[in-house]
């Protein structure tokens, strides 16, 4: 059996197509303030697959604007920058990926589980008081690794997930076992490639260890949306594990029980309408 290293992962990661362009320059900008946006309006509106989705999640349960959208400068002002900044990268990530055909690995449940995560982020973000749109997008491409995996060592994650139900480990685990390194790693290297900030870096990297010193507390949130969304089903998974949640990240996080049932009940409202935009 051979075990991968971080480089090869990396020199395959280095053949994927980058995003559009716009896309990379709205990620780069993500910890910027001095943003041109009548510019950046102008690009996305040239790419007109983009813009259409963009502006149905813009109407969407997601906001809840009481007016029709219709244009991309429109979405800007009445939703501010980084609102759209981290629809438009949704829109563009979730078609990146052909659909691949790796035995035991559901394309479209991977999807439904990211954008679960990714709206279920941004509810705890609401209810933080913290940056929604930073965390919609992390919980988007927290798990992006994976299909970094499917990709390009399809018969290794084959038998990742044999031993998985094997030994009824979680796939973190079975990766680790079967190919030596895991989808944190190939989502961490994927990042640098496109050049995510450090913002979402950290959140990539630190979803599994949230408690890692310096990993910022968006790496919690994330955390603990992905548990949520495992506990919720709303991939449609079989066998899907609920991870055990972090005492440090619970404990940051710091909210009552009645705010996380208003947190289980927004997420399902809201999931399946983004869901639907985003895979067709």
């Amino acid at each position: 059996m051979t075990i991968l290293t971080f480089d090869d992962m990396v020199t395959k990661i280095h053949d994927l197509p980058t995003l559009p362009a716009v896309v990379m320059e709205l990620l780069n900008s993500i910890d910027q303030e001095d943003v041109d946006i009548h510019i950046l309006a102008k690009k996305i509106s040239r790419d007109q697959a983009l813009t259409a989705k963009t502006l149905r999640l813009a109407n969407s349960s997601l906001y809840g604007l009481q007016v029709k959208v219709t244009t991309i400068q429109q979405a800007i002002t009445l939703l501010g920058f980084k609102s759209i900044r981290s629809l438009i990268t949704a829109a563009a990530v979730t078609g990146c990926f052909p659909e691949g055909h790796c035995h035991g690995f559901d394309h479209k449940a991977f999807w439904r589980h990211s954008i679960a995560a990714a709206t279920c982020a941004k509810v705890l973000a609401m209810h933080l008081h913290v940056n929604q749109d930073f965390a919609f997008t992390a919980g988007l491409l927290h798990d992006v690794g994976r299909l970094v995996l499917v990709t390009y060592f399809q018969k290794e994650v084959e038998k990742a997930i044999v031993y998985r139900q094997e030994n009824d480990c979680s796939m973190l685990e079975a990766e680790r076992e079967i190919l030596g390194i895991d989808h944190v790693a190939a989502g961490y290297g994927l990042a640098l490639h496109w050049n995510f900030s450090e913002t979402l870096l950290k959140a990539i990297s630190g979803h599994h260890n949230p408690e890692e010193p310096g990993i910022g507390f968006l790496a919690s949130i994330i955390h603990v949306a992905d548990a949520i969304t495992h506990a919720l089903d709303l991939s449609n998974q079989e066998d899907d594990l609920v991870p055990q949640i972090s005492d440090v990240a619970w404990a940051a996080l710091g909210l009552s029980e009645e705010i996380y049932q208003q947190v289980f009940r927004e997420t399902q409202l809201q999931f399946e309408e983004i869901s639907q935009i985003l895979l067709t």
